[in-house]
């Protein structure tokens, strides 16, 4: 890419100001500065964190991402918010359940086909950070299976799902209360299991701490535990661990002895 701009400057084609800005690593808004070389560093271009920014200040940082990259992300934004912005980027698509506005260019983005990620929820009221997994996993390109309400307190309901389950790449497990459902499901699977623990629950989860000790405390192995609600940061870690498999499958497919 560099060379390229370079060719061009030189041609005339393109003039300095304009190769200073393809060159530039951010892109500073005043109020933000845009991360422009973030794909090209970790794979994935930045992801815009809604809670605490305007509609307006999403408006303009989206729409910087959005001339550089095939996928835009914008978690923890509300409903309110979402409708302002879709004024402006009527492309954006709202999910309201994982409060997620996203935006995917479909001609220009593969999804990794081969396998898929397990988003497990342990009841219905942990569906929104279930869904703020999911959502993130699919916008980042990966194939998504979700197995919903199927907590321990009916631990048949899990096992009517189990082979599914064992053939994912990798599981992300989103549990509130106690959060007893990753140790379950580590010790069932052969590959990584990500836990997420909720807020959900009475006065002694204490807002999903006591879920969060539960799964950090977890005696099963292969279990990686995110924080309370993180819903975000178990659907992208799952993509970087799936990625990492297609990887490898691809390599191993290419020895022929």
């Amino acid at each position: 890419m560099l060379e390229e701009i370079l060719n061009q400057v030189q041609k005339g084609t393109l003039s300095v100001l304009e190769a200073k800005k393809q060159l530039a690593t951010f892109e500073n808004l005043g109020f933000a500065k845009v991360d422009h070389h973030r794909k090209k560093r970790q794979g994935f271009p930045e992801v815009v964190y809604g809670e605490g920014k305007t509609a307006e200040q999403i408006i303009s940082i989206i729409q910087a991402l959005r001339s550089r990259n095939h996928q835009v992300l914008v978690t923890r934004i509300s409903k309110e918010k979402a409708d302002r912005v879709q004024k402006a980027c009527p492309e954006f698509i709202y999910n309201d359940m994982a409060q997620i506005l996203f935006w995917k260019d479909e001609t220009g983005t593969e999804e990794n086909s081969n396998g898929y990620i397990a988003i497990i929820c342990a009841g219905t009221s942990d569906l929104k950070v279930a869904e703020e997994a999911a959502v993130t996993a699919e916008v980042l390109g990966s194939k998504v299976h979700r197995i919903y309400d199927v907590g321990v307190a009916g631990i048949h309901r899990l096992f009517n799902h189990l082979e599914e389950i064992q053939n994912a790449t990798v599981s992300v497990v989103v549990a509130g209360m106690e959060g007893a459902l990753p140790s379950v499901v580590g010790g069932l699977v052969s590959h990584p299991v990500i836990a997420v623990p909720t807020s959900v629950g009475y006065g002694a989860n204490f807002n999903g701490l006591s879920a969060l000790l539960t799964m950090l405390n977890s005696c099963a192995s292969g279990i990686s535990v995110v924080n309370i609600d993180n819903g975000f940061g178990g659907g992208y870690n799952a993509v970087l661990i799936h990625q990492l498999a297609q990887k490898g499958a691809g390599k191993n497919e290419e020895t022929v002895f």
